[in-house]
């Protein structure tokens, strides 16, 4: 039985800056720090390959010194709104109503919210009361994936039935006020705001990529590198600077086994739906492809117009694929990482 992606839809909170106009905060946020320090975040946030970012909350209330239930408050409140929107979207998109959803899961690691976000969209949307539920919260930016990968799994034993994975990411709700340390300085510089919902089916006749495989790749004795610490000022970014050449030393290990098992390598694949974790990851990523004639222009250009927003990016690299109408026959790799360390991989066919 096949299990498709049938659509695809981001939803981007109200406020907007470009990266340009978010500098005067920054002075101000740096005002006493060493001159030197403050040309090197400058410099960082200029540099980040990110040129508009979108939050649910204006760059004053980010470089306010508000609490984290102040931020956590207003996290709650618009990741509601966010959710309930990206999914009417993809319902939308797919000619479906709320209750023609059997299974959803939603997604989020950026704030925290008991009951989770599912149970807020099935009573606003009245939704189905047999509807199953997954909130999948410690994943970060690899959740995106993980999701799919769930709700595919859900699917492929459950014939005639639809799956939505919502994922909604307030990074900026997680930005330490108090903290020059570069690991909250390069999550600043490169992170945005955003959500999105994908609607999943194992109907037959319904039209999308096939998922013809999935798997997750777990690193070895990397539980330090990236995640959250749970702080008296909310959620304190862990992002480790080897990141990028761990993710290069794995890559054989991660792509082509996975590949292989399906008989195929990566001259098969027609089309990279990369997570852009950061301008460094980008880099990586493309110095490993290049060479081999793929090219990874979308998830730059996702990079680019809305920064790294953590589970919610890979699937607006996906939306920008599902829209291009792509042959059929057409092989699409997706692949994100995120804390553990972990990597996940979708193979989709057209």
């Amino acid at each position: 039985m096949k299990v498709k992606i049938i659509t695809v839809a981001k939803q981007l909170p109200k406020y907007t800056r470009e990266t340009k106009d978010i500098i005067p905060y920054l002075n101000l946020w740096l005002t006493g720090q060493e001159e030197r320090f403050q040309r090197k975040v400058i410099k960082l946030f200029e540099n980040a390959g990110v040129d508009r970012r979108y939050s649910i909350m204006d760059a004053e209330e980010v470089f306010l010194n508000s609490s984290f239930q102040e931020k956590n408050d207003i996290y709650v409140r618009e990741v509601i709104k966010l959710g309930e929107q990206a999914l009417l979207k993809s319902l939308e998109k797919a000619k479906l109503q709320p209750t023609d959803i059997d299974y959803i899961i939603t997604v989020s690691c950026t704030g925290i919210m008991i009951p989770s976000l599912d149970a807020y969209l099935i009573n606003k949307l009245k939704m189905r009361q047999d509807i199953v539920r997954l909130p999948v919260t410690e994943m970060g930016c690899a959740a995106g994936v993980s999701g799919i990968i769930y709700a595919k799994n859900f699917l492929k034993a459950n014939p005639n039935k639809r799956a939505a994975v919502i994922a909604v990411e307030s990074p900026t709700a997680t930005f330490q006020l108090d903290d020059y340390s570069m690991a909250n300085i390069v999550s600043a510089a490169i992170f945005g705001d955003g959500a999105a919902s994908v609607i999943l089916s194992s109907y037959e006749d319904e039209e999308g990529p096939e998922i013809l495989d999935e798997a997750m790749y777990h690193f070895y004795d990397a539980e330090q590198m990236m995640g959250f610490k749970l702080v008296n000022t909310g959620l304190q970014m862990i992002l480790d600077k080897a990141v990028p050449e761990t993710i290069s030393s794995h890559f054989p290990q991660i792509v082509r086994p996975f590949l292989e098992r399906n008989q195929m390598t990566i001259e098969d694949v027609d089309h990279l739906i990369f997570h852009p974790g950061g301008k460094k990851i980008v880099q990586t990523v493309e110095d490993l492809f290049g060479s081999l004639g793929k090219n990874i222009e979308d998830t730059k250009e996702v990079l680019k117009l809305y920064g790294n927003m953590s589970s919610a990016t890979v699937l607006y690299v996906l939306e920008r694929f599902m829209d291009k109408n792509l042959p059929g026959g057409d092989i699409g790799l997706m692949l994100s990482f995120g804390p553990g360390f972990s990597a996940q991989r979708i193979l989709l066919k057209w």
